[in-house]
């Protein structure tokens, strides 16, 4: 897979793709923000749908024990993740997502939770940590995910953010919990709003629209196009960005995403494409 077999909303480097190699052979693309990397303390990824040992409508890297496929394929779809990460299935700490705005801090004894042992946690959709070695995961179809560095006091942040979580402000309360829990500045802060559907593969219904318009007054152009008929095309990108620059997050610290799950079905998984019929896509965050 070459970054050119992607469908990019624009030209612009925002995300790239690196080919892990596996010490068992196998290749692995994973997507990266460079951005990120300004902290060179930090790894991160998006995974495609490639590089996993799923079949059918699973094929072939998907990270969902809950939608019937394989576990034993979906672990080692995770060791393959896990390798590429510079870690091990233990590392890895999973979200338990609901379309919370609820943000949890774990640490080492979280670790391989929703992979190797079952979580003490349940409506978790952000995960906050600053201990070394552990690697956040969240998981999407078409959903938003946001990371989040702190180089200063070297902590991280990972959340998953839906419609639900988006017009909630999911950004703003993992900031929130990274300022509570490790004393962050927002003004210092790394950011991302990965890949996740687009405006022009996102209707919503009037109710969905009208949330929005309240939650985001003055900003309603912004985001919402009317389509008639009670329907609107919603951007989750541009309402994610307001939201970080509001809670403080420079512009020359955010990047965001011009990649949509929707409009690339082939090599990444769409919930709105497939018509539920799809794995999950993960994102992953580790400080080394």
């Amino acid at each position: 897979m070459d970054r050119e077999d992607f469908q990019w909303k624009n030209k612009e480097h925002i995300l790239e793709l690196e080919q892990f190699q596996g010490k068992k052979g196998q290749g692995l693309p994973l997507l990266y923000f460079p951005l990120l990397l300004a902290h060179t303390g930090v790894k991160n990824c998006f995974t495609t749908r490639e590089g996993g040992c799923s079949t059918g409508m699973f094929q072939s890297l998907n990270l969902s024990f809950t939608r019937g496929d394989d576990p034993q394929a979906v672990t080692e779809n995770y060791r393959r993740v896990a390798e590429a990460m510079g870690g091990t299935l233990s590392d890895i700490v999973c979200s338990d997502q609901t379309h919370t705005t609820n943000v949890r801090r774990v640490d080492r004894s979280c670790g391989g939770y929703g992979v190797t042992k079952e979580r003490s946690y349940t409506d978790v959709d952000g995960l906050v940590t600053d201990e070394p070695g552990l690697i956040l995961a969240t998981f999407y179809a078409d959903c938003v995910p946001l990371y989040f560095v702190d180089p200063i006091h070297h902590a991280i942040g990972l959340s998953h953010s839906g419609w639900r979580g988006t017009v909630g402000r999911m950004g703003q309360h993992t900031i929130e919990v990274m300022r509570r829990e490790f004393h962050s500045d927002p003004g210092e802060i790394l950011a991302a709003v990965g890949p996740s559907i687009c405006q022009d593969c996102y209707e919503v219904s009037e109710d969905v629209a009208s949330a929005f318009a309240k939650e985001f007054s003055g900003h309603e152009c912004e985001i919402l196009i009317e389509k008639g008929g009670g329907k609107y095309q919603l951007d989750l990108w541009k309402s994610n960005e307001i939201v970080l620059r509001d809670a403080g997050i420079l512009p020359e610290h955010l990047a965001v995403t011009n990649l949509c799950t929707c409009c690339n079905p082939n090599l990444l998984f769409s919930h709105r494409a497939s018509h539920g019929k799809r794995g999950n896509l993960g994102a992953f965050l580790k400080l080394v």
